[in-house]
């Protein structure tokens, strides 16, 4: 099971799932194995993160707050949205690799291609928009418009994040001892599952965070 869902849903969803395929052992699992507990930090643990990025972009975010967050979302290097291109884009290229055309008439291999390279270049045109768009916030108010006017456009935000429906103080209360290090032990997690796991030598983890009061600075821009 992975570590973080974005909505309380498919959390709850994947859980049962999980539960039942122990329940009729499973693969890779057997009826003596107990369930995991995972940490599910609070969007303010990591404000980097898309949750924690997804809670800065409130209402009351003043214009130079929101630009920043959107350039962090589509930055070149590290963006969350450059990323998630880049992997739509490999799975593409994984597809062509198994590209045969010796059938003309029935070619599944090549339409799923066909979906993720147009996905591909959605998500890129996307990029782009962001760009024009982290630009024209500047120009939009800091204070908040008439709630009457807010009707005449719908909201687009479909999902909820585990702290919108538990609040903070019960996602915080999953947290584990202070004495453990969740995100060292994530790297390690991630680093033994590597297949070059046995080459690589692990670098420690910083076990110190910035303050959380201290705002976070603005990137800078890279196109």
């Amino acid at each position: 099971m992975p570590e973080f869902y974005p909505s309380i849903g498919e959390a709850i969803g994947a859980a049962m799932q999980h539960n039942i395929r122990l329940a009729h052992g499973g693969e890779g699992s057997s009826s003596d194995t107990p369930l995991q507990v995972r940490y599910l930090p609070p969007p303010s643990a990591d404000p980097y993160s898309v949750p924690g990025m997804i809670a800065r972009l409130t209402e009351t975010a003043t214009p130079h707050e929101v630009a920043g967050i959107i350039e962090e979302v589509n930055g070149a290097l590290v963006g969350a949205l450059p990323q998630l291109t880049e992997l739509v884009a490999a799975a593409a290229d994984w597809t062509r690799a198994r590209l045969t055309f010796e059938n003309p008439h029935h070619n599944p291999t090549f339409e799923t291609w066909t979906r993720l390279a147009a996905a591909t270049r959605m998500l890129r045109d996307v990029q782009e928009e962001l760009e024009v768009a982290e630009d024209m916030i500047a120009a939009c108010p800091v204070q908040l418009s008439d709630p009457k006017y807010r009707d005449e456009v719908p909201a687009l935000r479909t999902r909820d994040l585990l702290s919108d429906v538990l609040g903070d103080d019960a996602v915080e209360d999953t947290k584990p001892p202070a004495t453990q290090n969740p995100e060292a032990d994530r790297q390690r997690a991630a680093r033994s599952s590597s297949p070059h796991a046995a080459t690589q030598r692990s670098t420690p983890s910083a076990t110190s965070e910035p303050p959380a009061t201290a705002p976070p600075p603005r990137s800078p821009r890279t196109r």
